[in-house]
């Protein structure tokens, strides 16, 4: 969605849960944001991809604290961006914990929409309206903001993120020195520490930005020429954004080249990215696993976070499609992209990355030549016609198919989820830190035989090859309840072992002190019809916009959460689903209190907006602590929605009231 902010129009990211309730007839409201003014200065460097700069400026914006801003981006640096660039770092604002991320209607967004294959009339009532109506770049050099923040582009040096986080950026340069690449002696024969499984071109992203894809082309055009060739462990693919794409890359004569390393297409969707990238060679899988590998990922996507790539990738890094195939090359993490040797030519002479990067100017020539508009109508225009014959009339009602692991019929009107909520002696399900990602809550990635997820399928029937991922068993409650904290890499403090925090899908079922598995736990919760709280750091629910991260909490019982920040979308999705969010006090967090995962929990006050609430926390020899929250129902329409039990009660009430009258 955020792409858009590239062409000066606003686009913002909204919660399954809350286009649900507008698709039903309510309208969205949203608090003023704050608007931040963002320069960029500078020229980017030679041989700096829009992904290395979307990459610094997504570090660079989150700690600067923009969560739930509107972003504009102004200033020479800006002006001298093409629109996909623009739109490389448009699309990553999530990533920044923004809403928005725009830029102004220029000549640069004039060219992308001819090139693009706009008619010539369109693009000449896009700019007569921006001058008109004062939206054109050059009429808005006086805008003043509340907040100005500085980037200079020339700062910016080739990068790549991670582990596990879109923010931890690191320039390639200095992944030797941080412990991350670096010499390791391998065993003839056998994978390297640190292989890269996958090394995936992915969607979305840069795979709208024909500088990027080009550049990725012409790497490996010329990694071709000397001979190289990618790593037998390393499972690479192609999935562009677009069906565009294929078109021009064929009409540069570089799809070829970039299908003999491996980087054949395979869809036009979210694949690797999402956690879709399917099974390995079972003989690579079974050597990661016997050797207990350092495995990894390298992808194009904008999303990294821990246990989504792939099961067997431990942790993985986001890199420009360039850099992508060089890794793919490289084979593993912990060469020096910058300095080690990548292979040797026909004539035994050393080959560097230096040696096989194309330069800017090649790369404009291609684009110049190669990507026209015509591609763009070929493959666009179909879309709009909707002559469509459906055949015979198909019923309204949908047919629920009672033993499907796809789509069930959901159980959002039943018991506690028709809105019965005490807040009164619940008990943690979870104790979490900072930067808890809807990766964690809800994962997206392919389900294992051992997760209770994998053992229902099984016992549903289900051949394993056929388990899919979590992703596409949403529509069936009974297998995404189980992916509730099912990711791996869940580090949940209350699941302790020798006073030590254990990694993996676990949690502590109180009062017995009994370390288990999560989904064995909700159980046990669900059956005792105990109500459930969650405790977290800063940051909670970045990511995705994926409804099931609080879908699954709520059908596990959860009432409330205390953290010290939500991250938007995820914070109003709880509110779809009737869970109450509660922002610690500045300064304050679960450290303070001393919270531990023994005590019991009870919310005090009326809930509405940006209340102050108290939350009396009861202690197993009695004690009792008053802690202030502030009530995260920002509007007087989320206070609606939470007091009916969720958006689908909301709808609800609305409707049978509307009938009775």
């Amino acid at each position: 969605t955020p792409h858009v902010d590239a062409l000066g129009v606003i686009a913002i990211g909204v919660g399954g849960l809350e286009a649900e309730s507008v698709m039903l007839g309510r309208a969205s409201y949203m608090r003023l944001p704050d608007i931040i003014g963002v320069e960029l200065t500078g020229k980017p460097q030679l041989g700096i991809t829009a992904t290395d700069i979307v990459l610094a400026l997504t570090e660079f914006l989150r700690a600067q604290k923009v969560v739930s801003s509107y972003l504009e981006f102004f200033g020479e640096g800006a002006a001298a961006l093409t629109l996909g660039d623009r739109a490389t770092i448009s699309n990553m604002t999530p990533e920044f914990g923004a809403t928005a991320a725009m830029f102004y209607i220029d000549q640069q967004t004039l060219d992308y929409l001819t090139l693009t294959g706009r008619e010539a009339e369109q693009v000449k009532l896009v700019e007569t309206y921006a001058k008109t109506a004062g939206l054109w770049a050059d009429s808005l050099t006086e805008v003043h903001y509340p907040r100005v923040l500085h980037f200079d582009l020339s700062s910016v040096v080739r990068t790549i993120a991670g582990p596990s986080n879109p923010h931890a950026r690191v320039p390639t340069s200095e992944l030797a020195e941080r412990g991350i690449s670096g010499v390791v002696e391998n065993e003839p024969g056998l994978m390297p520490d640190g292989a890269v499984i996958i090394a995936a071109i992915t969607s979305c992203t840069n795979t709208s930005n024909p500088r990027n894809v080009i550049a990725a082309g012409l790497i490996a055009r010329n990694a071709n020429a000397k001979g190289l060739s990618r790593k037998p462990w390393v499972k690479t693919s192609l999935a562009p954004g677009s069906k565009a794409v294929q078109l021009y890359l064929e009409e540069a004569k570089l799809l070829p080249e970039l299908e003999q390393l491996g980087f054949g297409i395979v869809g036009f969707a979210c694949t690797t990215c999402n956690g879709m990238s399917g099974a390995l060679d079972p003989v690579i899988q079974k050597e990661v696993i016997d050797r207990d590998l350092y495995a990894t990922a390298v992808l194009s996507g904008n999303r990294n976070f821990d246990g989504r790539i792939h099961p067997y990738a431990k942790q993985a890094f986001l890199a420009s499609p360039p850099l992508v195939v060089a890794y793919a090359i490289a084979g593993t993490i912990r060469f020096d992209i910058e300095k080690d040797v990548l292979g040797l030519d026909k004539d035994g002479n050393p080959v560097k990355l230096i040696d096989i990067w194309p330069s800017d100017e090649e790369i404009d020539a291609v684009i110049a030549t190669s990507v026209k508009p015509e591609q763009f109508r070929k493959v666009y225009e179909p879309m709009f016609d909707l002559a469509v014959d459906y055949g015979e009339k198909i019923s309204p009602l949908y047919d629920w198919r009672p033993q499907s692991t796809y789509i069930r019929r959901p159980p959002y009107w039943e018991g506690a989820l028709a809105g019965e909520r005490t807040l009164k002696g619940m008990r943690p399900l979870a104790v979490l830190g900072d930067n808890i990602t809807t990766d964690h809550l809800s994962p997206s990635n392919a389900i294992m035989m051992d997760s209770a997820a994998g053992e229902y399928l099984h016992k549903m029937g289900l051949p394993e090859e056929d388990f899919n991922s979590y992703a596409t068993h949403r529509g069936d409650h009974l297998t995404a309840q189980r992916a509730t904290f099912a990711n791996p890499k869940l580090k949940n403090e209350m699941a302790l072992v020798d006073g030590k925090v254990q990694q993996g899908s676990l949690t502590r079922i109180e009062p017995e002190g009994q370390v288990t598995r999560m989904w064995e736990a909700i159980e046990t919760y669900m059956e005792r019809k105990q109500p459930l709280i969650i405790i977290a750091g800063a940051d909670y629910g970045q990511g995705s916009s994926r409804d099931w991260a609080a879908k699954g909490v709520r059908l596990a019982g959860v009432e409330a959460i205390v953290a010290e920040g939500f991250e938007r979308i995820h914070r109003t999705n709880l509110v779809g689903m009737g869970v109450l969010p509660l922002e610690f006090k500045a300064g304050d967090n679960r450290a303070t209190y001393g919270i531990d995962g023994t005590e019991v929990f009870d919310v005090l006050g009326t809930p509405v907006p940006r209340a102050n609430l108290t939350v009396v926390i009861t202690r197993k020899n009695g004690e009792r602590i008053e802690v202030p929250v502030t009530c995260r129902l920002d509007t007087a329409e989320e206070v609606s929605i939470y007091e009916a039990g969720g958006v689908l009660q909301r709808f609800a009430q609305d409707f049978l009231e509307s009938n009775l009258k």
